[in-house]
């Protein structure tokens, strides 16, 4: 079997860049959280955002850093499982990945056009925010066909330039604490449950970051690291601003998807101060959105160059560019399919991602659990601590939360079925294709 080009050590992913990456592939900034607030207010809110980096990112953390630094390969989450479960469940967990991105990665153009239509509302009028989204998409796999390293330095500077309108906002909303009169509302209608899933899918992804180990240097070193400081940065970003635009007294029912702006606008008013804000977190947020896509471009392109070479897809897929280590088809065949997602509106995406690439979450636990009994022996650079017990114990809090996420999307209607329903139809395809392959390549 063919190993893929990996670039020169000038070409590869250091801390910084990586810290940098994994939030834009998690988070991206304090955008699409405007819905946590408006389903479970501000007391709701801030309560989830605190609660679910302990119940599920920082698990999830943890987990990634141990097979990370001890399996440090291209395909990252598709590697550990394959090789701690067999080639069925490895095949499982990247048709879910996979699956889960269609929706995953149209949230982000979306999200986009969302914040562009703030900004000038008359070009996303009609099928032109269509356009634009897929004209987002292309730029995407674009940038990306210059390297891992490339992808990583873009996402520092975006990194800063989203992140300080925000800082300015939460300053000054200290400094603006009770100008409204009225108490903060409750939400429109509370929907506690639908703001767990939208905190959940602001603070997943962690995995994704592994699928590009080949090209980061010194990984067994630097991806704990890089999970620490990411993790604080998401926290920080996500409670921070909200908190302090809750001090002011800001009817929670103001808040709705791509609303940031507006909140921005009703804090520090229509002064100089509030419009340069408002016009950098409008800014900030299509920064966001664009940095979340082409980091997670960077990332699930791994996936199907892994496959390609395990057989499960022809070897075209696993063709890297011998300069950059680049997947260039891999790429490309998948922008094309992420464009199929953007039919759907926000929260069924919302849904549906958290279903089937949580389920993906779910079997790298599993993998965990699988390596420590199967490969006692491994190297592992950084380990779950606890043992086996610790091991197996954080794999509990994002199982239960997986179960809260399949309630609530048995709630959401997604044509004729609901979205569990069209999950589980997904996840049943993963099957049929994998036996399907199976057969085709012993024939």
């Amino acid at each position: 079997m063919l190993r893929p080009a990996t670039p020169s050590r000038a070409g590869k992913l250091t801390l910084l860049p990586l810290i940098a990456a994994a939030y834009f592939i998690v988070s991206g900034g304090p955008y699409g959280l405007e819905d946590t607030v408006a389903k479970a207010g501000y007391g709701g809110a801030i309560l989830i955002l605190l609660l679910t980096p302990a119940l599920w990112a920082f698990p999830t953390a943890l987990m990634v850093s141990e097979l990370s630094s001890a399996l440090p390969e291209a395909g990252g989450y598709y590697v550990w499982v394959r090789r701690g479960m067999g080639r069925f469940w490895g095949f499982q967990e990247a048709w879910l990945s996979l699956v889960g991105s269609v929706f995953d990665m149209a949230l982000y153009p979306t999200l986009f056009v969302s914040y562009l239509r703030h900004f000038l509302p008359a070009i996303t009028a009609g099928q032109r925010a269509t356009w634009i989204a897929l004209g987002l998409i292309a730029a995407a796999a674009a940038w990306n066909m210059l390297g891992a390293r490339s992808v990583g330095g873009s996402s520092l500077v975006m990194g800063a330039l989203l992140l300080t309108p925000f800082a300015v906002l939460t300053v000054a909303s200290l400094f603006h604490g009770g100008m409204f009169a009225a108490p903060p509302a409750a939400p429109r209608q509370s929907d506690i449950l639908g703001g767990v899933l939208v905190a959940m899918w602001n603070y997943m992804g962690w995995d994704n970051a592994s699928t590009v180990a080949a090209e980061v240097e010194n990984p067994q070193r630097t991806y704990p690291r890089a999970m620490a400081g990411a993790v604080a940065l998401v926290a920080l970003s996500y409670v921070l601003p909200i908190g302090a635009v809750a001090l002011t007294g800001l009817d929670a029912r103001y808040w709705e998807t791509g609303g940031w702006a507006d909140i921005g606008r009703a804090v520090l008013g229509d002064g100089a101060l509030g419009a340069v804000v408002t016009l950098g977190i409008t800014l900030g947020g299509m920064l966001g959105a664009a940095g979340s896509l082409n980091a997670l471009t960077m990332a699930f392109s791994r996936v199907p160059a892994a496959l390609a070479q395990d057989g499960f897809l022809p070897q075209i897929f696993s063709r890297h560019d011998p300069k950059t280590g680049v997947p260039r088809w891999s790429i490309l065949v998948c922008a094309a399919a992420w464009a199929l997602g953007l039919a759907l509106p926000f929260s069924k995406l919302v849904m549906l991602d958290m279903l089937l690439t949580g389920s993906s979450i779910l079997l790298e636990f599993a993998a965990l659990v699988a390596l420590r009994v199967r490969e006692p022996e491994l190297v592992r650079p950084f380990h779950v601590p606890g043992g086996m017990a610790g091991a197996i114990g954080v794999c509990v809090p994002p199982a239960a939360l997986m179960v809260l996420a399949a309630v609530r999307n048995g709630a959401e209607p997604v044509g004729p079925i609901n979205a569990l329903q069209l999950g589980a139809i997904l996840m049943a395809a993963g099957v049929v294709v994998y036996f399907l392959g199976e057969r085709i390549r012993r024939s």
